[in-house]
């Protein structure tokens, strides 16, 4: 089943862009999905379990990386948010 999932972080430092960034980038490198950054949010689509499995690795290494954070994810199970997803 496709997985998209729509993830804000918002970390506990007052600079906040290179822990954002770094999260961003780690997504980036993740293979088997497809993410699209927009200025709020980063779009996480692909196949259920990968999605669920890489945003819990990507909040783990986040925190150990830069600290707490927070992070607001909303979840559309069984749909491909970008359009790519779909070809």
């Amino acid at each position: 089943m496709k997985l998209s999932a729509e993830i804000s972080m918002y970390p506990f430092n007052e600079a906040y862009i290179p822990p954002i960034q770094g999260f961003i980038d780690w997504l980036n490198q993740q293979e088997g999905l497809l993410v699209s950054t927009k200025p709020t949010c980063t779009i996480v689509t692909g196949d259920y379990e990968r999605v669920m499995q890489v945003l819990g690795e990507g909040m783990r290494y986040s925190v150990e990386t830069w600290g707490k954070a927070v992070f607001v994810t909303k979840f559309l199970p069984g749909f491909a948010a970008l359009p790519e997803a779909n070809a």
